[in-house]
């Protein structure tokens, strides 16, 4: 995902903000949320590249005005004026420091209009394409979504696979059995 300046605990400010920009995409005709999407990333790798101007833009000794300035002269003609506006916006409310996580929680809710679902896959061996393939379009199947899988390999996972779905991680792994298996036996 994203890197750029980003403030701890900004997952619901981030949200609702992505939510906000996304309805408002959805109104104006003709705009791409794919697009937004990308002006979003492309400003966050810029100021991300400068930790100066990352600094600056959530330092509250700089004024607002001072911050617009140096937003427009960088963003104002390179990207959309939607996102431009976003920005200004943003600024205007001290919520810069949450741009970073707002394109994330925005690419979150535009895979979720595409139903697409991310997935980490890790296993104990690094796995054929053949076989990568078999497992994402069961994962599919099975979630009714596009999946789009992100592999890892764990030697320490003995076989199997573990899967983590936004956040809910299935552990099929011979590790995890071997240790439920001990726990059992504990109990008696």
């Amino acid at each position: 995902m994203t890197s750029g300046i980003q403030q701890k605990g900004s997952e619901l400010i981030a949200k609702r903000w992505a939510k906000a920009l996304m309805d408002l995409a959805g109104e104006e005709g003709g705009v791409s949320k794919e697009d937004i999407l990308a002006n979003l990333r492309d400003v966050n790798e810029n100021i991300s590249s400068s930790k100066e101007l990352a600094e600056m833009l959530v330092n509250p000794v700089v004024s607002q005005e001072e911050k617009l300035a140096v937003l427009t002269k960088l963003f104002q003609s390179r990207v959309m004026p939607m996102v431009f506006n976003f920005l200004t916006v943003l600024n205007s409310k001290n919520r810069l420091g949450y741009l970073a996580a707002i394109t994330d929680e925005f690419q979150n809710e535009l895979e979720e209009l595409k139903n697409i679902v991310r997935v980490s896959v890790t296993s104990a061996i690094d796995l054929s394409e053949d076989k990568k393939n078999s497992i994402r379009n069961r994962l599919a199947e099975k979630l009714q979504k596009d999946v789009i899988p992100e592999w890892f390999v764990d030697s320490g996972i003995i076989g199997g696979l573990i899967f983590n779905i936004n956040e809910t991680i299935v552990d099929n792994s011979i590790r995890h059995r071997l240790e439920n298996l001990g726990k059992q036996i504990i109990k008696g």
